[in-house]
């Protein structure tokens, strides 16, 4: 069977003045320190993960690009294989306007033309080499891989923990983590995720019977559509709690949770994690991050804008000049 897959990817315009007004006139209600300026810092370099598609991916069935409202001056929106959606056109008119990923994700499904098969990318996740649909679906079964961690939340931004325990809360809540892993035990623990991740898994199993961690790889996600709204039918208050914070909040449960709930019911087929994608934060790490685009090292590369105290303006000069020594033409989404 030919799986028809598309990409799904999440992209806001944070120069955009009327944008501002409106984020700023509901920021007062919220925390400005987890809502700050670097979730939004524009770093002009969309056009690259357009070029890496096309270049890596042609077998790609449509791109839906879901917006605020903001559209590259410069995007082909004629594109055959290109469906630019609004957050209006999907997401509850109770939930709008949002500043939070958590609403635009957790109402994917509401995309009535969207595929069963998916792939989740954020604006700063690129492909880099080429891949196959096999990197992703295999019988229509989503690509991952599993490695349960003893987490440390005290070394993580505070909503960022809260947001992971919510989501534990919920998985310990549906699944008996033991007997799940003891059932699917080759998917769990395989030899393409590496001895020391493997042997993490074993050693929390043993010693913790609930979930305190799964390692989110931070790169592109493979998703099954019905999934989502699977967590809406089981946790359907929650997600509308959820969905009606304007900025991400403590309360909050993340897109991480219908992925967890994938894994937990055996819906995925292990993938080297290593060879697929790495992640890197920018300012701590440039030279790697240019490097590895540079040489390709890797298929999917995530790059995190979260320093506020980075020279900006220089790291996103560096950056952007190794992307165009790998993809410098253009391609048919740009006009």
């Amino acid at each position: 069977m030919d799986t028809k897959i598309d990409f799904v990817i999440l992209w806001v315009d944070g120069n955009d003045a009327k944008w501002q007004k409106e984020k700023n006139k509901y920021m007062n209600k919220s925390r400005k320190d987890i809502n700050g300026i670097v979730r939004y810092r524009e770093w002009d370099n969309l056009k690259y993960w357009f070029r890496g598609v096309e270049k890596f991916a042609p077998w790609v069935n449509r791109i839906y690009f879901i917006t605020y409202g903001h559209i590259p001056k410069w995007l082909n929106t004629e594109h055959p294989k290109l469906k630019i959606i609004n957050h209006k056109d999907y997401i509850p008119k109770e939930y709008l306007p949002t500043f939070s990923s958590h609403p635009i994700e957790l109402n994917l499904w509401r995309i009535n033309e969207l595929s069963e098969h998916f792939v989740l990318f954020n604006d700063d996740v690129f492909l880099i080499n080429f891949v196959k649909k096999e990197d992703f679906f295999v019988n229509g079964i989503p690509r991952d891989s599993y490695n349960e961690v003893n987490l440390d939340f005290s070394s993580l931004d505070k909503t960022f923990a809260s947001i992971l325990n919510n989501n534990y809360r919920i998985l310990n809540k549906y699944y008996d983590k033991r007997k799940k892993i003891f059932r699917y035990p080759l998917k769990y623990v395989n030899m393409k995720y590496g001895m020391k991740k493997n042997l993490q898994t074993i050693k929390t199993t043993i010693s913790y019977p609930l979930f305190r961690g799964i390692n989110n790889e931070h790169v592109a996600q493979s998703f099954l559509k019905s999934y989502f709204e699977k967590l809406w039918i089981v946790e359907e208050k929650l997600l509308d709690d959820t969905s009606k914070n304007r900025f991400r909040r403590e309360t909050d449960i993340n897109q991480y949770l219908i992925r967890y709930f994938q894994l937990m019911d055996g819906r995925f087929n292990p993938r080297n994690p290593r060879k697929f994608g790495i992640y890197f934060d920018i300012g701590e790490n440039n030279e790697r991050i240019i490097s590895c685009i540079e040489r390709q090292k890797v298929k999917c590369i995530c790059i995190n804008d979260s320093n506020p105290n980075i020279d900006f303006d220089k790291s996103k000069e560096e950056i952007n000049n190794a992307f165009d020594k790998i993809l410098s033409e253009k391609c048919s989404f740009e006009m």
